[in-house]
C-alpha cells in the first residue's frame, strides 16, 4: 500500500523511472548537506579540560561558590566567557544563573544560590577566547538542607 501525504503531488512509484533517480538523488545530497552543515568543529574543546569546585562542601541550601578551572593544552585558558546555570534534577524548579568572573589566570569563580535540598545539575556555557561556545555539566548531589 502506498502512503502520501495530502497535497504532497505525485506519489514517488507514479513518477517515471527516469525521474525517480534525480529525485532521490537530491534527497541523499540535501540530507547530507544538512547533516554535515550541523555538525560542529570539535578540535578545541577536545583539549579544553576543565576541572571544578563547589564550596561550602558539604553543599548546603543558599549561596554556594563554584570554581573552575579550565585548561587549553595543560596551558590554562584565559579570557573565555562562562554563564552557569544550576537546575533541580527533577522538574518543577526555577533555575538559577550565575555569571562566573576569571580570579587568576584561568581560574574562574560564580556564585549560585541553591534554593532546595537535593540532587542539582550544574550547566556551564562558555565562550572561548577563538569564539568557539563550549557546554558542560557537572552534578551536585545530596545538596543538604540548613
Amino acid at each position: 500500500m502506498k502512503h502520501r501525504f495530502r497535497g504532497s503531488g505525485p506519489a514517488m512509484g507514479s513518477l517515471p523511472k527516469e525521474r525517480r533517480f534525480p529525485v532521490r538523488s537530491f534527497c541523499a545530497a540535501a540530507g547530507l548537506l544538512l547533516v554535515m552543515g550541523c555538525s560542529k568543529a570539535a578540535p578545541a574543546s577536545q583539549a579544553l579540560r576543565i576541572d571544578y569546585e563547589i564550596s561550602p562542601q558539604p553543599v548546603r541550601v543558599g549561596a554556594a561558590t563554584v570554581t573552575l578551572n579550565l585548561y587549553d593544552a595543560a596551558k590554562p585558558l584565559t579570557g573565555a566567557h562562562i554563564a552557569l546555570e544550576a537546575d533541580m534534577s527533577h522538574a518543577g524548579m526555577a533555575p538559577f544563573f550565575g555569571d562566573a568572573r576569571e580570579v587568576s589566570r584561568g581560574r574562574y569563580q560564580a556564585q549560585l544560590q541553591l534554593g532546595m535540598a537535593g540532587d542539582w545539575v550544574i550547566l556551564v556555557h562558555m565562550v572561548l577566547p577563538g569564539g568557539q561556545t563550549v557546554d558542560r555539566q557537572f552534578d551536585v548531589r545530596d545538596v543538604r538542607p540548613n
